[in-house]
């Protein structure tokens, strides 16, 4: 029995170590870099030994055993946390503790879709669109109040695209639905679901999120960008541009997740860009890729339209630029705009 169920974990870790490999061999390199939040590839080299390590632990017949007793770690455990060395009869009371509460959290989060939908935020004019590539996509957004009431605004993707892209999304979602009422922040959000998905050995892929939490009594975004699309906010009164850059890695990228949070006060006409690489790296015929730049100047030429009429006009330019080809990966935009 022991010995089907590491066949799996192998399987599933070899998984993990070709998605990654791939991703390293043929993501340009500019867009590793923004993945890794600025982190160097020793990070992703790391965590692909802490892989090696596993796997070569599995070849040798030492995998799965405890350090104290070398008996067998616990498979429930094994599945939360394949580097598990420590089988749970040496755990103290606190360690239980915490795992009982991981354990529990991934129940909850295997149970799926949760209903979202865009909110009424005092000052903010917000619209939304999101089409997969397939069926089913992985680009996920959503709104989730933190505890103190106030607002959250999720933007991920997941590394990806189809059905399995798709699940994990959802898993995504009810992560976010469960952490954030009970959080104060973007960064303790983005580290426990790195925790939850590092080591699980159901997660073969990695995701980058843009996560914020803004106050409307004083205008304050705080956020962290886990390897994420750089947000866009432009000041229309001024004509500034501000490029919300990555704070730290994607999440199940690094072995070591070190991400830090930002502030930025959003000002009366304010526009508040996020979205998806669905946009950016749609491609013409000629295989150029439609940019930063040209998304942003949709916003620079049209700053007194709605929210909802500048996804529109956004769409008819991305769809003139492909000629209206099908999209290759999967859109998503959330646009606000502050009053």
């Amino acid at each position: 029995m022991k010995t089907k169920h590491y066949d799996e974990i192998q399987i599933r870790l070899r998984q993990t170590r070709d998605n990654l490999t791939h991703w390293v061999e043929t993501t340009p390199e500019e867009k590793r870099h923004i993945q890794l939040g600025r982190e160097e590839e020793t990070a992703l080299e790391e965590h692909l030994h802490v892989i090696d390590t596993s796997l070569e632990k599995i070849k040798e017949g030492t995998f799965g055993i405890c350090e104290v007793c070398h008996e067998a770690v616990d498979s429930e455990l094994l599945q939360v946390d394949y580097t598990s060395a420590v089988c749970l009869g040496h755990f103290t009371d606190e360690e239980l503790r915490q795992l009982e509460s991981e354990l529990e959290l991934s129940q909850v989060i295997q149970r799926g879709l949760l209903p979202q939908q865009v909110p009424s935020i005092e000052g903010m004019n917000i619209a939304a669109f999101s089409r997969p590539a397939q069926i089913v996509g992985g680009d996920y957004f959503d709104f989730v109040d933190f505890k103190d009431g106030e607002h959250g605004l999720v933007m991920a993707d997941v590394s990806g695209h189809g059905v399995s892209a798709g699940m994990f999304m959802s898993s995504l979602q009810t992560a976010f639905h469960t952490l954030v009422p009970d959080a104060d922040s973007p960064v303790d959000v983005l580290e426990r679901i790195n925790r939850l998905y590092i080591h699980n050995i159901n997660f073969t892929t990695f995701v980058t999120i843009f996560f914020g939490k803004y106050d409307p009594s004083t205008r304050t975004l705080s956020y962290a960008n886990a390897g994420h699309n750089s947000a866009y906010l432009y000041r229309v009164p001024t004509q500034q541009e501000i490029w919300l850059r990555p704070t730290g890695p994607a999440i199940g990228l690094t072995e070591e997740f070190t991400i830090r949070r930002e502030d930025i006060k959003l000002e009366a006409g304010d526009i508040l860009l996020l979205y998806t690489d669905g946009i950016t790296e749609a491609s013409d015929h000629q295989g150029a890729l439609w940019g930063e730049d040209r998304l942003a100047d949709i916003i620079r030429q049209n700053p007194d339209s709605s929210a909802e009429r500048l996804i529109q006009k956004i769409l008819v330019a991305l769809k003139d630029h492909t000629d209206g080809s099908p999209l290759a990966d999967d859109v998503t935009l959330v646009i606000s705009k502050i009053s």
